[in-house]
């Protein structure tokens, strides 16, 4: 066993690593694990990593929220030790607003289709980094600018607003909005704006922007704790208190506002914010206060460069390059084929990941 310094929270690393492996690698992993053995476990593990097509929550819809959510939870850190060197914070608006940019733009080439080179196939808004930019914007903001009684009041203040908005607004032309496909005011609200640029799916973004930045703050309230001169244990359970009632609260309001993560609505806010609470808590516990850490060196490595490994495996089809070397076993392996070629394909991308952090290059932006 070795122990973590006190002044190292190798948890955030480590469960951002954990995120990016839902992305990169476990979601197509158990999709194609069941094509090739078709069996009801399989069929369990396949279907908890698809999203649902409307109502209700599975294990993949935590995977976006989580990602968010450390974003904010590394704001006290990062912000503190930024006015420290700047010595004006007036003067960290610029480096929002540059990551705000290349946040948006790296959205467009991972899912904007940006790289098509065609105005016909560009989509404005609709990528999980953009929803990063817009969280991290005005979290940030929220956070230089009001004390904790006021960041709790606006993360409220987005949540109530927001389902106000999504139950009683008027939809012209269409009447009274429903928390339904297609007859919500979010996607409304969207298409008009965005007119031929919508991304076409029934997933929201501008007004689900009140929901990006609650997440975004909920991350900050964690971060806070665990800033905080609490003793570590205390820090652990006040993580699990807090993520046991955000659970509660949202399986409470989803009796009336059904949690549906394509409106990232407030139920599902809260319930997914609250998962998020009892992910830290535990790697924390683990890692932080117990200090088992070597298990989760392999999650570091691709925690640390977590958005290169995003972009990469969205631009490079790396089970592409697999089944250029591997494609020998195809006659051995039969329906098992393509589970092993998307494994293949994760191994090159973490070897490049392995590589960068073992000679210390992280991408930062």
């Amino acid at each position: 066993m070795t122990k973590v310094k006190n002044n190292r929270l190798l948890s955030i690393d480590v469960l951002r690593g954990f995120d990016m492996l839902m992305i990169i690698f476990a979601d197509r992993f158990f999709i194609e694990l069941h094509e090739g053995s078709q069996n009801k476990f399989t069929e369990v593990l396949a279907t908890q990593f698809n999203h649902p097509e409307w109502f209700g929550f599975r294990l993949y819809d935590i995977v976006m929220p989580l990602f968010l959510f450390l974003v904010g939870v590394v704001i006290p850190f990062s912000l503190e030790r930024r006015v420290q060197e700047t010595g004006n914070a007036s003067s960290l608006y610029k480096h929002f607003i540059k990551r705000f940019i290349i946040l948006f733009i790296l959205g467009w080439v991972v899912q904007g289709n940006l790289l098509h080179l065609n105005i016909e196939n560009f989509k404005i808004y609709s990528n999980t980094l953009q929803a990063i930019a817009v969280g991290y914007l005005f979290t940030c903001i929220a956070y230089m600018h009001l004390n904790k009684k006021g960041r709790y009041l606006i993360f409220t203040i987005c949540l109530i607003l927001y389902t106000l908005i999504l139950e009683f607004s008027n939809i012209p032309g269409a009447g009274n909005s429903e928390l339904l496909p297609d007859k919500n005011i979010a996607i409304y609200i969207d298409r008009l704006v965005f007119g031929r640029f919508d991304d076409g799916y029934q997933y929201t973004w501008l007004l689900s922007g009140l929901g990006f930045i609650a997440t975004t703050l909920s991350g900050v309230f964690a971060g806070e704790l665990l800033k905080s001169q609490l003793p570590r244990k205390k820090v652990a359970y006040s993580l699990v208190l807090i993520g046991v009632l955000g659970i509660i609260l949202g399986l409470i309001l989803n009796f009336w506002h059904p949690i549906v993560k394509k409106l990232w609505n407030s139920s599902f806010v809260l319930t997914s914010s609250g998962i998020c609470f009892l992910l830290l808590a535990t790697f924390y516990w683990v890692i932080d206060v117990k200090g088992y850490v070597k298990w989760g060196k392999p999650l570091k490595i691709i925690g640390i460069n977590a958005i290169t490994a995003y972009v990469l495996s969205h631009v490079i089809n790396f089970p592409a390059i697999a089944d250029q070397l591997l494609f020998g076993l195809k006659q051995y392996t039969g329906p098992f084929y393509e589970t092993i070629i998307v494994t293949g394909g994760f191994l090159i991308l973490y070897a490049l990941l392995w590589y960068m952090n073992k000679n210390k290059t992280y991408i930062k932006i």
